[in-house]
């Protein structure tokens, strides 16, 4: 254990929502959830506001809109939200070397490393200056701990929340985690939290004055071993710069059951495509292709194929995931499907012999495909058909709540919501008042999809130039 609370863990404050919130002025201050909103979709974040109503992230969004009607439902905008992941961690990688990201909006940083501190005032000092950086550049506010170890940075960030510091000074380690409980300890879930319950353990303290014999009995020598070493605030995990991808993965829950075979296949199609997609932004390769498919029952099965080389040729991938389809019945109906790759390299042998395959399939098929291509059916549209028996027919746009748009008169703007025909639209900016609200045809030719605004100014670094005020919402 180190002798000075110089590691760091930055947890931004109900991200998603805190991100909605600094783009959109009318929803400052109020309840927003951001998540899937179909029948089976299921929460991503809470903004402070939504979660006094019982809101709270991975519960099913039916339940949300029970327990808080009057929110804000939004769809995520991964793309906005990964912009600001990645302002934040340029600032933390300004600190050290050692930056260990652990999601879009959470991270440790192993200060010492970089050189930045060395006792508690100089950690304090740079905890509070990154927190004002993070507000200028992004708007937003995030929580920061500091510890001699990453497991009391983490429960410090928590206990700092929203918008604080906290820093755990060397040696006050076993007092303040004595009366917490169990399941503040990383590893304790329900199932844990429950069996060490009926041992008459609810405590960290008393976990440590069970012994760990006690706790390798309960839990197994591994499980029960480190928790006791956790108990005693024990935790010499290095902070790792890089942590290494095994796999990249899409998977899609979708509202009602699918049953018709083309349109399942049409789905992992498009999955795999969305999947070689991410394969590729990551700079890997792959040779093992995994296709996931969760049927009506609830019951998951998982297919694999381990191809003779890494590849991260699309028509490779659907290829091999059309073939794991064959094996799978789906005749009772789909709720979620998926495909992923592992095997994960950093170069490409493509195989030839698949792609061989694929290219003497579509030359057979003549035009009829059981597979359509990529973007000629999707989730909820037409089943693709064949072009030489019926005309593709052109699909009613979808406007998705929370997506931006931009009309030729009126400007930019966010989707309120949709149906029946119409759209509805509140035209506002990050920098500007509360705006006002107009409904169109859903087919209206002047509104159109569009880019999310920055939520300050490009390269602002001292005062937030716009979204100001936004802290007080996070």
């Amino acid at each position: 254990m180190r002798s000075a609370p110089t590691i760091l863990h930055l947890d931004m404050d109900a991200f998603y929502a805190s991100a909605e919130q600094a783009a959109k002025p009318s929803l400052r201050g109020k309840a927003v959830v951001v998540g899937g909103l179909g029948p089976r979709g299921v929460v991503a974040t809470a903004s402070y506001e939504a979660r006094r109503f019982g809101v709270h992230s991975a519960m099913p969004m039916g339940q949300a809109r029970r327990l808080a009607p009057n929110a804000a439902y939004l769809v995520p905008r991964f793309g906005l939200y990964r912009e600001i992941s990645e302002q934040v961690m340029g600032l933390l990688r300004e600190l050290s070397p050692l930056v260990e990201p652990l999601s879009l909006d959470e991270a440790f940083v192993d200060l010492e490393a970089g050189g930045v501190a060395d006792d508690e005032a100089s950690a304090r000092a740079v905890g509070e200056r990154l927190r004002a950086d993070i507000r200028a550049v992004t708007g937003l506010t995030g929580s920061v701990g500091l510890a001699a170890s990453k497991m009391l940075a983490k429960i410090a960030s928590e206990e700092a929340k929203p918008d604080g510091l906290r820093l755990i000074a060397p040696g006050t380690e076993r007092a303040l985690l004595g009366p917490m409980s169990v399941r503040t300890l990383p590893g304790v879930g329900p199932a844990t939290g429950d069996h060490l319950r009926r041992a008459g353990i609810t405590t960290v303290e008393e976990i440590a004055e069970a012994g760990q014999d006690e706790l390798i009995r309960l839990l197994g020598k591994a499980h029960g071993g480190s928790l006791y070493a956790m108990a005693l605030a024990l935790d010499e995990r290095p902070v790792v710069a890089e942590r290494e991808s095994k796999s990249v993965s899409v998977e899609d829950t979708y509202d009602v059951d699918i049953h018709d075979r083309v349109r399942v296949r049409a789905e992992v199609a498009r999955l795999a495509d969305r999947c070689v997609q991410r394969l590729r932004a990551a700079g890997h390769s792959g040779r093992t292709i995994v296709l996931k498919v969760r049927r009506f029952d609830f019951s998951t099965l998982t297919r694999s194929e381990t191809l003779r080389g890494p590849t991260d040729d699309p028509a490779v991938v659907r290829e091999a995931a059309a073939r794991l389809l064959e094996s799978v019945d789906t005749t009772g109906g789909v709720r979620l499907l998926g495909v992923g790759v592992s095997g994960l390299a950093d170069y490409t042998q493509e195989d030839l012999f698949a792609q061989a395959q694929a290219e003497a399939a579509e030359g057979e098929a003549g035009g009829e495909e059981d597979v359509p291509a990529p973007g000629e059916a999707g989730p909820g549209e037409p089943e693709a058909v064949s072009r030489a028996e019926e005309p593709v027919v052109p699909v009613e746009r979808r406007w998705a709540a929370g997506t931006d748009v931009r009309h030729a008169e009126y400007g930019h703007g966010w989707v309120q919501g949709s149906g029946l025909g119409r759209v509805t639209v509140r035209f506002e900016t990050p920098g500007s008042e509360p705006g006002r609200v107009r409904t169109f045809r859903t087919d209206d030719p002047k509104l159109a999809p569009a880019e999310p605004l920055p939520l300050v100014g490009v390269g602002t670094r001292s005062g937030v130039a716009a979204g100001a005020g936004v802290g007080e919402v996070s």
